[in-house]
Parts: C-alpha cells; sequence; structure tokens
C-alpha cells in the first residue's frame, strides 16, 4: 500500500480532494443516466464509501499527528502534486434496476447525482469559508 504524506496545517487538501472526487463521481453518473438505453452498457459509479474512509482515516491522522497522510486503495490512488486517480467500479444495483426498470434506474441515478451535488457544494462553502478566515486573519 503506497502512502503519501502531506504536511499542512488544515484541511484543505482533503477539501479539494473531495471536490475532485465530486467532479469525476457526476461525469460517471450522467454516462450512467445517458446510456440508459444502451443495451451492452454496465452502469458504473465511484466508490463513494471508501474513499469517505480514505478521507476519515486522513483527517484522523491530521487530528492525531498534525499531518495529512492519503493512502492508496484498490480504486483510488494519490500522489504529488495533488494527483488524483478514481477508478469507477460496477454499480450492482443500478445495473439490476437499468435490466428491471428504466424509469426507477434514472430516478436512481438522479438521486445519486443530487447527494453528490449537495457533497460538492458543501465542500466548496468549506473551502470559501477558510479562504474568507484566511483573509480577515491577514488584515
Amino acid at each position: 500500500m503506497k502512502t503519501s504524506t502531506i504536511t499542512n496545517d488544515n484541511v484543505t487538501e482533503i477539501l479539494n480532494k473531495i471536490v475532485d472526487f465530486t467532479d469525476r463521481r457526476n461525469t460517471v453518473i450522467t454516462d450512467n443516466i445517458l446510456n440508459v438505453n444502451s443495451d451492452n452498457y454496465t452502469p458504473r459509479d465511484l466508490d463513494a464509501k471508501g474513499f469517505a474512509e480514505l478521507m476519515a482515516s486522513a483527517l484522523s491522522e491530521h487530528l492525531i499527528n498534525d499531518r495529512i497522510v492519503l493512502v492508496d486503495n484498490e480504486n483510488f490512488k494519490f500522489g504529488n502534486d495533488g494527483f488524483f486517480q478514481a477508478e469507477p467500479v460496477t454499480d450492482q444495483q443500478a445495473l439490476e434496476l437499468k435490466q428491471a426498470d428504466s424509469r426507477e434506474y434514472l430516478n436512481y441515478q438522479l438521486k445519486k447525482l443530487a447527494e453528490n451535488r449537495l457533497n460538492k457544494k458543501v465542500a466548496c462553502q468549506l473551502i470559501k469559508q477558510k479562504q474568507q478566515n484566511y483573509s480577515k486573519m491577514s488584515i
């Protein structure tokens, strides 16, 4: 297991990773929606739970040791200079819905898209708040 250690006095790096993750997930979910009528298309998603666990671990490390450590797993790779790779996986629940009921499949995808957009909005708002706090401190 490869680790990339990033020393930081705040969690902006984590928030940026969340924004990057949500951008990539948005693309994957949008592809699922666009391919609703494609017979040979297998719906995919990014492992949101796995990503959340990696970010929670990085935040725990920050709280304990005042550093951020991003650890790779089978679906996510981190590297220097902000490198981040996310591999989509088959969304089995979506595949079953797609085969059974395209309307329910679309509803499922739209719910995931809305949740993903909310997560991005929260991360962006937190970044904005941190920037405003730093601006006030430097005055």
